[in-house]
């Protein structure tokens, strides 16, 4: 193709947008200008009524409750708060769910989707025994947005600035004065204000059940960590006589491979002047690493002698060797403190908001979690290694999860 092909071309091109400018600027035949301007203002106008009459229909708690799997919500939004109060003053669906804004109103509507599509054609939520398997699936996802939408939706009501403390009653004025200079968020104390509060365990433990499905010493791997409790053993034999425990989230250091057993190094703390059974993380704070007894009590190796300047307590550093299973294993203690995390903010988060991980010394987490034992359903692992996450990001070990 030659030079003169690609400037007839391109001449072509340019005749042709001339003449559709032409036409579009060329006044109607039929109708003045003026009608012309007015129809367009007319359909402009029209439009603009018929949008706001569709978003107030479609913002109304009638509408939202009218697909028959949010009746149960409506039925525990009626029994909160923000149904009766002494004030009269009613908080919609659409108070909470979908901010004032045109821009944020819009983008919410198209959001919903998602419900639609999963209520009429995935069938997901489509009974409300369905709805309540995937309720805290649904609530993070409306706790993310609000988080993500900087709370505005709570704030277009509340502001610490309005607030007069002195009205309020002793245990509000409690809460809410730290709060105000903190700035919290309303959801971090407020997440059952409207709704039944999902199972919260439900997501942490299924993230424990893909931690552990994933959790087998690989093949020369030098630094494990524990998902949970371990039996420590003399020699390679899982059926043989236990010799102490590992607990959970602790570091190990493979040393050698018998069958399907490993060797390790534990090392840690103890008391000098003490049994020896105990082994700490840390020197003088109970970071319980594990529990040693017997023969592999007997393979102890001292590694240094320290006394602890707070106490006046001398401790010891040693090493012990012992026989493991390769499951329950991880190499990075990353995962299990993600795990950890989410099970702190799904039971210690889900009443009132908990205080930071590095608000507390290690020691100092021993007796805070055991008063909010109270409020939360835990078992025994799940327990110590939430206590071990705490006390590894608390305010004297780093506030990183070092060991």
């Amino acid at each position: 193709m030659g030079p003169n092909t690609n400037y007839k071309n391109f001449m072509g091109v340019s005749t042709f947008m001339k003449k559709l400018l032409q036409k579009l600027n060329k006044p109607s035949a039929k109708y003045s200008i003026l009608a012309l301007v007015l129809i367009g203002a007319v359909i402009t106008v029209a439009g603009v009524v018929v949008m706001n009459k569709s978003l107030h229909y479609f913002s109304q708690t009638e509408f939202c409750v009218s697909c028959h799997t949010m009746k149960q919500n409506y039925e525990e939004y009626k029994q909160s708060i923000h149904y009766s109060n002494a004030k009269g003053i009613r908080a919609e669906c659409v108070d909470c769910h979908q901010p004032k804004d045109f821009v944020g109103k819009i983008w919410r509507k198209m959001g919903a989707y998602k419900d639609v599509y999963h209520h009429f054609v995935t069938g997901k939520i489509d009974t409300p025994e369905k709805f309540e398997e995937h309720r805290l699936e649904l609530a993070q996802k409306v706790w993310d947005r609000m988080a993500d939408e900087n709370y505005k939706t709570c704030t277009t009501c509340h502001s610490y600035e309005a607030m007069d403390h002195d009205k309020q009653s002793v245990q509000a004025m409690k809460e809410m004065i730290p709060a105000a200079k903190e700035n919290m968020a309303c959801i971090e104390c407020h997440k059952g204000i409207a709704h039944e509060l999902p199972n919260m365990a439900g997501g942490f433990r299924k993230t424990f059940e893909t931690l552990t499905a994933s959790a087998i010493a690989p093949a020369g791997a030098k630094k494990l960590f524990s998902i949970e409790e371990k039996s420590l053993f003399a020699t390679a034999d899982a059926n043989g006589k236990v010799e102490g425990q590992l607990l959970p989230a602790s570091e190990v250091e493979v040393i050698g491979e018998e069958g399907e057993m490993l060797k390790v190094r534990v090392q840690g703390w103890i008391e000098t002047n003490g049994k020896g059974r105990v082994m700490t993380e840390y020197m003088g704070k109970r970071v319980f690493k594990a529990t040693v007894r017997g023969d592999v009590k007997a393979t102890e190796t001292v590694i240094s002698e320290e006394v602890d300047p707070a106490t006046n307590i001398a401790w010891k550093q040693v090493a012990v060797n012992a026989y493991i299973t390769k499951d329950h294993l991880v190499q990075s203690i990353d995962p299990v403190w993600d795990y950890a995390s989410e099970m702190f903010a799904s039971t210690c988060n889900s009443c009132h908001a908990a205080p930071a991980p590095g608000h507390f010394t290690a020691n100092g987490w021993i007796s805070s979690l055991k008063a909010m034992s109270a409020y939360y359903r835990l078992s025994k692992t799940e327990e110590r290694t939430l206590l071990k996450y705490l006390q590894n990001h608390g305010s004297d070990t780093g506030g990183v999860g070092a060991h």
